[in-house]
């Protein structure tokens, strides 16, 4: 049997990248999967991949900044699917260049912010009660290797935020955990999705893999992998954890 099978599976920001690498996963596993992004032309072509190969899924489009907007794919979503039961907030992205933190626009900040910890907060704001009520659920938060290793060319809204994420996804595991829904949180270092592939020159990307121990970068199967982990039954007694997918970059 597989290993998500009969589970309703929600992935934010799953157009492309890591969350449609994560969406593919887990229509692999049975879960019956929801679609989430802006470009509906990139979503309909990964839902048409995927129901090709024998998964079952619908599209949701919002924004996930809104409070209004993630009701409404909430209830569109329960129409049609039911109550989730997995919840991937992986919607995200850095909206600011690096550079010091005096130059930085609060436009600039609050993108950042808004676009990550904020996201991801509402998204749980609206698709927790249900799983309270249930007394049942999975949510995997998105963070990155960014928020726990300091540099001096990092984003600084882009790391803050992320470490924004990855302490809500404690405290909410120590407060929901006696309700049977766990909460974990995914850190990737960087992964060669399609943007990154094309925009990250050969000699930097060697540059890059070396100072992995790994040496390689990481894929966006890669952290599906790591994904289905915490979303199955395997990971049964783990919550409140922060999952490095960073090819052991965050020990050097």
């Amino acid at each position: 049997m597989r290993v998500l099978e009969g589970k309703v599976a929600l992935v934010t920001g799953s157009s492309r990248g890591i969350g449609a690498a994560i969406a593919r996963r887990f229509a692999e596993e049975g879960a019956r999967v929801v679609l989430h992004g802006r470009d509906e032309t990139a979503l309909a072509a990964l839902r048409r991949k995927i129901n090709e190969e024998g998964g079952v899924t619908m599209t949701v489009m919002g924004d996930i900044t809104r409070f209004d907007d993630l009701e409404r794919m909430r209830a569109t979503i329960e129409r049609e699917m039911g109550s989730i039961d997995i919840l991937v907030a992986n919607a995200g992205g850095s909206y600011t260049p690096p550079g010091p933190i005096e130059e930085i626009t609060e436009e600039g900040w609050r993108a950042s912010v808004d676009g990550n910890l904020t996201a991801t907060f509402l998204t749980i704001k609206s698709f927790l009660p249900a799983m309270r009520r249930r007394r049942s659920g999975n949510i995997i938060t998105v963070s990155s290797s960014a928020a726990r290793r300091p540099h001096p060319r990092s984003p600084i809204p882009y790391a803050a935020a992320k470490a924004g994420i990855q302490m809500m996804t404690q405290h909410l595991a120590a407060q929901v955990g006696p309700e049977g829904i766990r909460v974990n949180c995914i850190a990737p270092e960087t992964i060669l999705t399609e943007g990154n592939d094309e925009r990250i020159p050969d000699e930097q990307k060697t540059a890059l893999a070396d100072v992995h121990p790994l040496k390689r970068l990481g894929t966006p199967d890669d952290v599906a992998n790591a994904a289905l982990f915490l979303a199955s039954d395997a990971s049964a007694w783990i919550t409140g954890n922060i999952m490095d997918v960073a090819g052991g970059a965050v020990m050097v």
